[in-house]
């Protein structure tokens, strides 16, 4: 049941038409363009896939387009997290029936439950189906964070609870899961500016927003590191540091997204509330897009000759 997934594991966007439609034809498109870069598995309808606003009918066509597409090039894990425990079962039997190889189940929102909460929700939807469930500590997004204790506790107890994506920010909390969880139990950085030195740490790679944009680099910077060629990994991080920071100069997923509408793989369409990006950060996130493209542009050019 435990999984041996590392690299770089990209949050797909959901695109959308300007009549609010799902945008199909391009999101064919942004699936070619990560499986033809290396991209190691696709999270879809999650935090960056806009899943909150899909109707119950677009989640599972979306699920059933993007694991047909998929075809097992790549595992497709599906955000099934709720704050409702009986909506979240629901998700999460609807994805593994779809053929998702996983689920990304996000602590419950809102609600602030207490430890005995936390451990209640995860047990009951790892016991309600057979492909892993992948936890994910996002306190900034949730207002509840998972403690180091309660998933150490949960990855012992259930064998398809696989794994985290930690995205509390906290290297030291991090640092705690990885002394301390079972040597199968994967470990995913939730924060693409983390990603480097949470693999250093010992994680096993990122759950990515960043990957929309640039998926062979991070997919090359997640592989330097976990390999252990740190001033290849290294650098790389750096170079990609200022784009990482714009992507979430305003909520996630607008400035992917726009980012994914200005290389021309998407239209720049959100659903309410979800807005258009501010002029202002627009145009630095086009300079500095720009400027990485060109970079990119010689980085393939580098490769293709070796």
């Amino acid at each position: 049941m435990r999984k041996n997934w590392q690299g770089s594991i990209v949050a797909v966007v959901t695109p959308f038409n300007a009549d609010g439609s799902i945008d199909y034809a391009s999101f064919d498109g942004l699936i070619n363009f990560h499986l033809e870069n290396e991209t190691n598995g696709i999270v879809v309808c999650g935090t960056t896939g806009e899943a909150a606003t899909l109707s119950k009918e677009e989640y599972a066509e979306v699920i059933q387009f993007v694991v047909k597409k998929v075809n097992k090039q790549v595992p497709v894990i599906v955000g099934t997290g709720s704050n409702c425990t009986a909506t979240a079962i629901e998700n999460s039997l609807l994805a593994e029936s779809l053929g998702a190889d996983a689920v990304l189940v996000v602590a419950p929102y809102y609600n602030k439950p207490t430890r005995k909460g936390l451990i209640d929700y995860f047990s009951q939807i790892a016991t309600s189906i057979d492909i892993p469930v992948i936890m994910y500590n996002v306190p900034g997004r949730t207002a509840c964070n998972i403690p180091c204790d309660v998933v150490i506790e949960l990855a012992n107890k259930f064998d398809n609870i696989a794994g985290i994506k930690e995205a509390s920010g906290n290297l030291e909390q991090m640092a705690c899961i990885l002394r301390d969880k079972p040597k199968d139990f994967m470990v995913f950085s939730g924060d693409d500016a983390l990603a480097f030195p949470a693999v250093c740490l010992g994680a096993d790679g990122v759950i990515s927003v960043i990957a929309n944009l640039f998926p062979k680099e991070f997919h090359d910077l997640m592989n330097f590191a976990l390999k252990g060629d740190l001033i290849a990994a290294r650098d790389l991080h750096l170079k990609y540091l200022k784009i990482i920071q714009l992507c979430f100069i305003e909520s996630n997923p607008i400035p992917v997204k726009t980012g994914l509408s200005l290389m021309g793989k998407v239209k720049e369409e959100f659903r309410s509330p979800m807005s258009r990006m501010e002029e202002e950060n627009k145009t630095e996130l086009l300079v500095e897009l720009q400027k990485l493209l060109v970079h990119t542009s010689e980085y393939m050019s580098e490769i293709e000759e070796l």
